[in-house]
């Protein structure tokens, strides 16, 4: 979005106009466009209102009903920390006694937002004058929000208690699997821990991050919300918890669940083939914590250095997704394919780790039909490639807080 854009954003009939048109459902845009003109619009406000009406549907999934309220860009939104993310980080930040948060890089204002919400003063410091005005205009309902134009490595923070810094991404691919370096950042990673130095900090990062930057003293806390990993947390200070430095938290609908650990586990060692086969959730592969889960839940590798455990009879807990093993099949084609065709699978999800297997172009060589479905995980154990078919086990979610 550019200033012009936003200044006929401002414009209260538009603003109204957002307002009834994200409350819409199926929209069919052309139709929409029309509409709006024929009402008297220009072209550009036309734009913008449709603009702004499908970012406010997109971020009901951040936002929930806060989103019909608020303004956006497309990378604001993107960038954005989930509301009921932010709401933790904005917990932490509370329990460690801070008053004033300096929320350094703000975007949109969506952690600004939290941390406003559980009672706390927030300095906003966003330096992209667009985005700042949309951060202002979400904070609105906070007085104790102040939003700042200004560079997030030169504004003064004399008064504040605790930082929370949000980097923007200098490169595409920040959250997937590219190993993500201190280079990416904006503001860098040398000033959040010089900023770190000075008070507890806590900054946000793409869960790609490259480990080996990670600094001894933090607690490094992988973040999975609803099956995706979305963040990694730096909790510098007084924020870090004692003991810990490695922490995957899994959120969902059923709640909420966290491993902690004083360090990268051990992983345990490789076991035969049982008739479960689990699936860690995300946060603790990236928080190297499998070997420790393992031990918990009684499971073992199939593999070595193969993220998935296994073992006899199903197992409950909130980092795992559990499939029940019905055939062990070898990694070949046609002997999958004939497996597929006596069961008749037609709907065939298929999983990967420790082969080379492009899912999609395999699938196609299937010629699936049928009305049953199922579940073919592609993996290592410790002297074979093998291809499981199973069926996968309903998920009780996360319950309550674990440790």
């Amino acid at each position: 979005m550019d200033r012009s854009d936003l200044e006929a954003l401002l414009d209260p009939r538009v603003l109204a106009a957002v307002d009834v048109e994200s409350r819409a459902g199926q929209v069919d845009a052309l139709a929409a466009s029309s509409a709006l003109r024929r009402a008297g619009f220009t072209p550009q406000q036309a734009s913008v209102i449709l603009t702004q009406a499908a970012l406010r549907r997109r971020a009901r999934g951040k936002f929930g009903e806060f989103a019909d309220r608020m303004l956006f860009t497309r990378a604001g939104l993107e960038q954005a920390t989930r509301l009921d993310v932010a709401a933790r980080h904005a917990a932490r930040l509370r329990a460690a006694g801070a008053g004033l948060v300096a929320d350094l890089g703000c975007g949109i204002g969506g952690d600004a937002l939290a941390i406003a919400a559980v009672g706390l003063r927030v300095l906003a410091v966003e330096r992209d004058e667009v985005t700042a005005v949309l951060a202002q205009a979400n904070l609105a309902p906070f007085p104790e929000a102040e939003v700042v134009v200004g560079d997030a490595e030169t504004v003064g923070l004399g008064d504040v208690d605790a930082a929370w810094i949000d980097p923007a991404r200098r490169t595409a691919g920040h959250a997937g699997t590219r190993r993500v370096g201190p280079a990416d950042y904006s503001p860098s990673l040398d000033f959040v821990d010089r900023t770190a130095g000075r008070m507890p900090t806590g900054v946000k990062l793409s869960p790609a991050h490259d480990r080996g930057t990670i600094p001894h003293d933090a607690e490094a806390q992988w973040v999975s919300d609803r099956g995706e990993v979305v963040e990694l947390v730096l909790w510098r200070g007084g924020l870090a918890r004692d003991g810990v430095r490695r922490a995957a938290l899994v959120t969902g609908a059923a709640g909420t669940a966290e491993l902690v650990a004083p360090a990268d586990s051990e992983d345990e060692p490789v076991g035969p083939l049982g008739d479960h086969v689990h699936e860690p959730d995300g946060a603790v592969v990236r928080a190297r914590l499998i070997g420790d889960l393992a031990r918990r839940t009684g499971t073992r590798p199939v593999g070595p250095g193969i993220a998935y455990l296994t073992g006899d009879g199903p197992v409950s807990s909130p980092f795992l997704t559990s499939f029940a093993v019905q055939a062990v099949l070898p990694f070949d084609r046609q002997r999958i394919r004939t497996e597929l065709r006596a069961r008749g699978v037609g709907r065939l999800e298929i999983k990967k780790r420790g082969v080379d297997l492009d899912p999609a172009a395999f699938r196609k060589g299937l010629a699936l039909r049928g009305d049953e479905e199922s579940t073919l995980i592609v993996t290592r154990t410790a002297d074979r490639r093998v291809a499981l078919l199973c069926r996968r086990v309903a998920a009780g979610g996360p319950q309550g807080e674990v440790e």
